[in-house]
């Protein structure tokens, strides 16, 4: 029990002893001195000064800037056609680029200038076309008949004489409206052209066989006026091709390449015109096309 009292006492003197010997943190001399000496805004130079023109002499920016701007070519390695070295390296202001294909020309071709006299024949066939359109369209080639009468309710308001339509002559020429002859022109260019494509040639001419005529329907004695009697129908029973070859509704509608081609005209009228008639639609139109501008509320009338 000595002992136990004794340790005790000993821990104690060295527990004092200890914390006499700690060392107390003291404040740091170099805070302390400028939180003392600073009492006036510290200030510093804003602007650098100038170098010495000793140093700027070897300074870069002394080189002239219409030498230092300037770039400079880069070469470059152009690969041979076979497999192997590299030719020398060449600037890119070389000429000709396309050296190394085998299929490009050396020299890009000049086109050739045309000959004097195709302007000027090319010139008056437009000017001529100019001056021979009716209906506003350069493709329709005829003249102005201007108001046309007739007997009874027959007669055209703005009627137009049609010589041709999209370089396809009609024969003989058609008395019809500008409607007409529009719709006239869209089915030459659209489909009639295409329908014959090759054949003999291609298509000259149409044979016209009915336009402008004050009548009935069907030239009946009686019953309605026919789209005729107002320049609003035309009536075409074939073609010729520019081999002088004759096409007719009559005895090539169903035959060959010629009936097909016929076939391909008829349908391809159904859209352009209100009513198409053929051969199929009844016995009065067995050697012809009808066609004519009349609309519907239910749309085009084909048979």
């Amino acid at each position: 029990m000595t002992r136990f009292f004794v340790a005790l006492a000993l821990c104690a003197l060295g527990s004092s002893a200890l914390a006499q010997d700690q060392v107390r943190p003291q404040a740091r001399p170099l805070a302390t001195e400028a939180i003392s000496t600073r009492t006036s805004p510290i200030s510093l130079p804003t602007r650098p000064l100038a170098r010495p023109a000793a140093i700027l002499a070897f300074a870069p920016s002394a080189v002239p800037l219409s030498e230092n701007l300037r770039p400079t070519a880069r070469p470059f390695l152009r690969p041979e056609l076979a497999h192997g070295a590299q030719t020398q390296p060449q600037l890119r202001a070389e000429r000709n680029l396309f050296a190394f294909s085998p299929t490009a020309p050396v020299d890009s071709l000049r086109p050739i200038v045309r000959p004097a006299a195709f302007v000027v024949r090319a010139e008056q066939q437009r000017v001529a076309a100019v001056r021979g359109q009716v209906c506003g369209n350069p493709q329709i080639q005829g003249k102005v008949l201007g108001a046309v009468p007739g007997r009874g309710a027959c007669g055209i308001d703005q009627g137009v004489q049609v010589r041709s339509v999209s370089g396809v002559a009609l024969s003989p020429a058609a008395t019809i409206d500008c409607r007409t002859a529009g719709a006239l022109n869209r089915w030459v260019r659209n489909t009639a052209r295409p329908a014959v494509g090759d054949i003999g040639g291609g298509i000259s001419s149409l044979r016209v066989v009915s336009h402008y005529s004050c009548r009935n329907r069907n030239s009946a004695s009686s019953g309605r006026l026919s789209e005729h009697s107002f320049g609003r129908a035309i009536d075409i029973a074939g073609i010729r091709t520019k081999s002088g070859r004759e096409i007719t509704v009559l005895t090539d509608w169903g035959r060959g390449a010629a009936g097909a081609a016929l076939r391909q005209m008829w349908r391809g009228a159904c859209g352009p015109f209100g009513t198409v008639l053929g051969p199929e639609a009844n016995r009065y139109h067995r050697d012809h096309f009808h066609f004519d501008t009349a609309r519907y509320r239910s749309g085009s009338y084909c048979r």
